[in-house]
């Protein structure tokens, strides 16, 4: 299936991208959540004005980006949780709890949706996680989870 991506999804291509897609996947997940619309031929004028929307807003958010990324990588966020024996959390850790912690150690703004935890943090202690500033620009913050 043919489908225009109205936000960024990770691995499959940013706003604006033309993308084909199995149909479940599109059905199932990507229309309900309104990542995508269907590709008609008259979708096509709203790719052209996504695309153009991002390229404005990529030259000044690029330069923001990197000095958000210096700051970023520099600083390691904590994030209190509630935690059982042995160090063993009740749940995970968000990515939205860190997006508000970034925010709390005096770090810039994240969306919630542009931090990516590969394997759920489930432990006491320092983890890593990928924060992707720009499309060109990401940071590797340090999270650090002490118990609450």
């Amino acid at each position: 299936m043919k489908l225009i991506l109205t936000q960024p999804v990770s691995g499959l291509g940013v706003a604006g991208d033309v993308v084909e897609v199995k149909d479940g996947y599109a059905r199932n997940f990507l229309l309900p959540r309104k990542v995508a619309t269907a590709w008609t031929k008259g979708g096509q004028k709203q790719v052209e004005a996504i695309t153009k929307g991002r390229e404005k807003r990529a030259l000044k958010t690029a330069e923001d980006a990197a000095a958000a990324k210096a700051s970023l990588e520099g600083t390691t966020v904590t994030v209190p949780a509630r935690a059982g024996q042995g160090g063993r959390l009740f749940g995970a850790v968000t990515p939205t709890e860190i997006a508000e912690a970034i925010v709390a150690a005096g770090g810039p703004q994240v969306d919630k949706r542009r931090i990516e935890v590969t394997t759920p943090i489930r432990t006491l202690g320092t983890h890593t996680v990928h924060v992707r500033l720009h499309d060109d620009v990401s940071a590797d913050v340090k999270v650090d989870v002490v118990a609450a």
